[in-house]
C-alpha cells in the first residue's frame, strides 16, 4: 500500500470541522466526510486499488456515526505502523460559542435529544475526551472567523517537509471569559498589581507605552520573566526533540487587557528562533 499523508479532522459538532475540510479540498486532499474508524483501513485500501490515492487524505470523523470511536487507539497505531503519516486535527470551541452558533445556524445538535442543546454539548465532550488526548493538535475556534479558521488550517498542513518546525501560538486572555481551550501552558499573572485601578491607565491598553511600562517596571513581574523564560529555555528543545508540531501558550489576567497583553509583547523575542513560527494573538483586548 502506498504511504500516504492522512489528516483526521474531528472534534465537537459545531466547532469548524467542515470549514477545516473545505479549505483542505480546496489544498488538492482527498476529503472524505463522516466516515466510521472501524472502516477507515479498508478505506484505504479500496481506494488505494482503484487509483484514487494519488494525493493526500483528510478524513472527517465525528460523533454522527455512533460507533465511531470504536478503536480508534489501535486503528490510529496499526497506520502508523505501515508507514502512514498520521495528525489528528481536534476542533473545539467554548459552550457558549456551540449555542450561539447552533441558534443562529438553527441546525440539530446530533446528541440533543430531550435534555435540550447544553446537554447535548456536554455528552458529546465526554464521549470525545479519549480522542482529544490522542490529538496532534487542538484548534479553538471559539474567537476565529471562518476566514482566520481557514488561513490556521492552511498553516497546519503546509508544513516544510523533512523537518519539524514548532508552531508557538502565544496569546493573552481574561479569565473572566474563560481559559483557552488550547492551551498547552497556562500561566496566571493576576499575583501583578493590576493597571485598572490607575485612574490614566484604566481606559489603556496592555499595546501602550504607559501600560506596558507600569506593568514591566514591577519587581515581581521582572522575577516572573526571568523564571518563565528559563522554564521556556528548558522546555522549547525538548518540545521540538519529541517532535510536537504546535504548543499554544497563554497568559491571564483578569480582562485580557492590560498585564497579560503587555507580557506576552514583552515575551515575543523568546520565541525568535529559526526552528519556530510565532503566532501572536490577543484574544480578549477589544472586549471589557
Amino acid at each position: 500500500m502506498t504511504r500516504q499523508r492522512i489528516v483526521i479532522l474531528t472534534g465537537l459538532s459545531g466547532s469548524g470541522k467542515s470549514s477545516a475540510a473545505r479549505a483542505l479540498e480546496d489544498e488538492g486532499f482527498f476529503v472524505v466526510d463522516n466516515l466510521p474508524m472501524t472502516l477507515l483501513p479498508s478505506f484505504l485500501e479500496v481506494a488505494e486499488q482503484g487509483g484514487k490515492l494519488r494525493t493526500d487524505v483528510a478524513i472527517v470523523v465525528d460523533v454522527r456515526t455512533r460507533d465511531f470511536l470504536s478503536g480508534f487507539e489501535e486503528i490510529f497505531r496499526d497506520l502508523e505502523k505501515t508507514g502512514h503519516r498520521l495528525e489528528i486535527y481536534f476542533f473545539d470551541a467554548s459552550d457558549e460559542t456551540l449555542v450561539r452558533r447552533f441558534s443562529e445556524t438553527r441546525r440539530r445538535h446530533p446528541l440533543a435529544q430531550a435534555e435540550g442543546l447544553s446537554q447535548g454539548i456536554h455528552q458529546e465532550r465526554h464521549l470525545l475526551q479519549g480522542l482529544k488526548d490522542f490529538a496532534t493538535v487542538v484548534v479553538d475556534t471559539s474567537g476565529l472567523t471562518p476566514h482566520e479558521l481557514r488561513a490556521r488550517v492552511i498553516r497546519m498542513v503546509r508544513r516544510p517537509e523533512g523537518r519539524a518546525p514548532l508552531v508557538v501560538r502565544l496569546q493573552s486572555f481574561g479569565y473572566r471569559y474563560g481559559v483557552p481551550l488550547d492551551s498547552d501552558l497556562v500561566m496566571d499573572v493576576r499575583f501583578l498589581p493590576n493597571p485598572h485601578f490607575v485612574d490614566e491607565l484604566r481606559p489603556l491598553l496592555g499595546l501602550d507605552a504607559p501600560v506596558s511600562e507600569f506593568v514591566l517596571a514591577q519587581p515581581a513581574c521582572q522575577d516572573f520573566l526571568r523564571h518563565f523564560n528559563n522554564l521556556l529555555r528548558f522546555l522549547l528543545p525538548h518540545y521540538r526533540k519529541e517532535g510536537k508540531s504546535y504548543l499554544t501558550v497563554s497568559i491571564g489576567c483578569t480582562g485580557g487587557r492590560h498585564r497579560s497583553v503587555a507580557l506576552v509583547e514583552e515575551l515575543r523575542p523568546t520565541f525568535v528562533d529559526e526552528g519556530i513560527t510565532l503566532e501572536v494573538n490577543h484574544r480578549d483586548l477589544a472586549k471589557g
